[in-house]
């Protein structure tokens, strides 16, 4: 069986080499990033750390040990940990005002049905990721699905989309992924991974490309409306 530019071909046949779209679930699927946001604060005050909200979103999406490194690097480890574990206490109590994005399980199940697999790529910690799925409620159209349990580091590390990809069982050509934060484009790129990010997080345009984007749009919905000029058009 040879393989030519993303086709295998079999007995004379080309056959459509597999191709998949890798999702981060957190300002992507579900608007959960104010909401991490506001419980970092409290988590952080609660430790008598002083750092402003505004602050604390520009690095939501980051590996947590980094986030709390990059916020307040004066923190005593053991006071870090405490810190953290409020903060996954108290998202975990206010879980139940997430809502989803516009859009989201349509996408979903729309690029499920074109033949991509789907994959969720995220590195949430377990109880977290339970109630982000519960919320999605497509578990029929996933082909794949990462968590915390799956790496020691988050992004901007680009293990996750390496397992992501390994999950999905296809190469970083084969693959887009779809995120809402410079962290998300970062990871992508060094893995030559083509990235598309959405401003349902909060990060600007601008700042999106600077780090990788090839496609930007307001949100999921916007995407699939305009999949035909994203990179995804190549896959489907």
């Amino acid at each position: 069986m040879a393989r030519h530019a993303g086709w295998y071909r079999r007995e004379g046949d080309a056959v459509p080499e597999p191709a998949a779209v890798l999702f981060d679930i957190d300002g992507t699927l579900v608007d959960s990033n104010y909401l991490h946001a506001v419980t970092w604060h409290r988590a952080f005050r609660d430790v008598d750390a002083d750092v402003p909200t505004w602050r604390i979103h520009r690095s939501i999406g980051m590996d947590g040990d980094e986030l709390l490194r990059t916020l307040a690097p004066d923190l005593a480890s053991e006071t870090a940990d405490t810190a953290s574990d409020l903060h996954s206490r108290y998202y975990l109590e206010r879980a139940g005002e997430l809502t989803l994005l516009p859009g989201a399980r349509e996408i979903l199940r729309h690029l499920h049905e074109a033949g991509l697999r789907v994959v969720l790529a995220t590195s949430a910690p377990p109880d977290e990721l339970a109630r982000l799925r519960d919320l999605l409620d497509s578990e029929s159209v996933l082909y794949a699905v990462t968590g915390a349990e799956d790496v020691e580091t988050a992004k901007p590390d680009p293990t996750i989309v390496r397992v992501a990809l390994d999950r999905a069982g296809v190469t970083a050509q084969r693959a887009v992924f779809v995120g809402d934060t410079v962290w998300d484009m970062r990871a992508c790129t060094k893995l030559g991974v083509a990235a598309i990010g959405v401003l349902s997080g909060g990060i600007s345009r601008g700042e999106l490309e600077a780090d990788g984007a090839a496609f930007v749009c307001d949100d999921v919905a916007h995407l699939r409306r305009d999949l035909h000029r994203s990179p995804l058009a190549s896959l489907l």
